[in-house]
């Protein structure tokens, strides 16, 4: 997609009740990824209430106008960060110039489409902050919800409401919980078939008992994680990096993980190919068990 070059004025909150020890050292550029990720929202949700259409993209996958002009409004929000972008709705370009960069965003501009057509409200916006193939930094916000959950490791991780973005007293610190669910919760797509991960789940099983299942469409499942509602999200079926990064980023924070399962290894951002391995996430708690 071609997006008009024209930069945007740069946006800065205007905090209130302000604490440092909160926002020690918070660059600049996450507050304009927040911000790009409450403007795209707030245009996906202008369409949402509309009798929108889809289309087929090559791959078989549907895009909405919301798709394209949330891509746009996140793409025009983080033009003066002069930091290159991957995403699903943007020119990528070539790996050979991709594999020199330092440092990239990685941006789902409508993560879950499938269920924004079917207008259950488990969709979002995906930002995340991509270093030398590390995801460091994550936004997910919630158009439906008007809330979105942001952070990395340097930061901590919180959970706020749009309309209160700008005070941050309104933050609320997400911190790592202590215990696992019992009986132990999986959180999994709305589309969800245990296919080549049924293995997985038999040994879940053995290992703790009785499971049960939080079904969620697009990177809700992270909402679920990083509060506590869930404890394991294993994926068997293909995802790209856009899907992933910004939850990783902000499970890490938590003290969870997300690995290949093949090599037990954190997932890789900024690849040749921007398909992610099988991965397996977990929360700490279960980590630590």
């Amino acid at each position: 997609m071609r997006v008009a070059q024209r930069c945007v004025a740069r946006e800065r909150f205007l905090f209130t009740n302000f604490d440092k020890n909160k926002l020690l050292d918070f660059p600049d550029n996450y507050i304009i990824a927040l911000k790009a990720s409450i403007a795209a929202s707030s245009a996906i949700m202008e369409v949402y209430k509309t009798d929108f259409a889809a289309t087929l993209k090559e791959d078989g996958s549907p895009v909405t106008q919301a798709d394209m002009k949330s891509s746009e409004i996140i793409t025009e929000h983080l033009l003066p960060t002069n930091i290159p972008i991957v995403g699903e709705e943007s020119e990528i370009a070539p790996f050979k110039e991709r594999k020199l960069w330092d440092e990239n965003w990685c941006i789902d501009p409508l993560d879950g489409t499938r269920m924004f057509l079917k207008k259950n409200g488990e969709f979002s916006v995906n930002i995340a902050h991509i270093v030398k193939g590390k995801a460091v930094f994550g936004i997910i916000a919630s158009p439906t919800r008007r809330r979105v959950l942001f952070g990395g490791s340097k930061f901590g991780v919180f959970k706020c409401a749009f309309d209160t973005i700008d005070d941050i007293s309104t933050w609320e610190k997400q911190k790592p919980r202590k215990k696992s669910n019992n009986p132990l919760t999986i959180t999994c797509s709305r589309s969800y078939v245990h296919g080549s991960g049924y293995k997985y789940i038999q040994l879940l099983e053995r290992k703790y008992g009785e499971l049960v299942y939080l079904r969620k469409g697009s990177a809700m499942k992270f909402f679920a994680l990083a509060d506590g509602r869930a404890d394991i999200y294993a994926r068997f079926a293909p995802t790209m990096e856009w899907d992933i990064a910004a939850g990783q980023a902000i499970l890490e924070a938590l003290g969870g993980s997300i690995v290949n399962v093949n090599d037990n290894k954190p997932l890789r951002y900024n690849k040749e190919s921007l398909y992610n391995p099988t991965f397996i996430a977990k929360t700490k708690a279960i980590i630590k068990v």
